[in-house]
């Protein structure tokens, strides 16, 4: 008995005819693929998807009328079963972080030969993330720059004391001067203290800029 491969539905979005063309030559020469239909702008991915039966969206990032991006999110929002796997010849953290953010499964460039073309298509197809080589160094050097931004930040934030974090936490949480004075056993004039450097250390105007400063870092945590 034959193991019969399940066919793959794929829609082909991009807005220069030639590199569409070549793409489909590619794809029907595989068994297990279907060419349902091929769209030049963005509208017009929505509205096919309406109407047929897609199982994978081979979506540029940069379409006319709607962007890749708004696409990928239309597509995300309304056909959680279709699977989109970008293709795009632009290797920006950017672009790449936004439609993966917006619920693509894979990202691949328009210079990716013909086999791993089909490879991030089948992987894709069978529900896991597909990136080019070259598209997982900029995930990686985007994570990288977002450590180095945060640990920088780190080291130029201002130590706050363990009694200065307790104060900070009893201010979010709504408590009047007195309220912490009482709640941590120590007199007023030691809160006004405690608030005073946390004001001066934050570069906050008042209690509710410390707590959104708070929030923002992290402190409440």
């Amino acid at each position: 008995m034959f193991n019969i491969e399940p066919m793959i539905n794929i829609l082909i979005a991009d807005d220069h005819t030639m590199f569409v063309d070549g793409m489909e030559s590619i794809l029907k020469a595989e068994a297990d693929f279907f060419v349902t239909g091929r769209s030049y702008d963005g509208p017009s991915v929505v509205e096919f998807l309406k109407n047929n039966n897609v199982d994978i969206v081979l979506l540029d990032v940069n379409l006319p009328g709607m962007s890749g991006i708004e696409v990928c999110k239309e597509i995300t929002a309304n056909h959680p079963t279709v699977k989109v796997l970008a293709i795009s010849m632009f290797n920006e953290e950017s672009f790449v972080s936004e439609i993966l953010n917006n619920g693509a499964k894979g990202y691949i460039l328009k210079n990716t030969g013909r086999e791993e073309l089909l490879k991030a298509i089948r992987t894709v197809a069978n529900g896991e993330s597909y990136f080019s080589n070259e598209v997982t160094e900029t995930i990686m050097k985007g994570l990288m720059n977002q450590r180095k931004a945060s640990a920088k930040s780190s080291a130029f934030f201002p130590k706050l004391s363990r009694r200065e974090k307790e104060v900070l936490k009893l201010i979010a949480q709504e408590f009047t001067t007195q309220e912490i004075a009482d709640s941590l056993f120590i007199s007023l004039k030691t809160v006004e203290s405690h608030r005073s450097s946390l004001l001066s250390k934050l570069n906050a105007r008042n209690s509710v800029g410390l707590v959104r400063i708070a929030m923002e870092n992290h402190l409440l945590e």
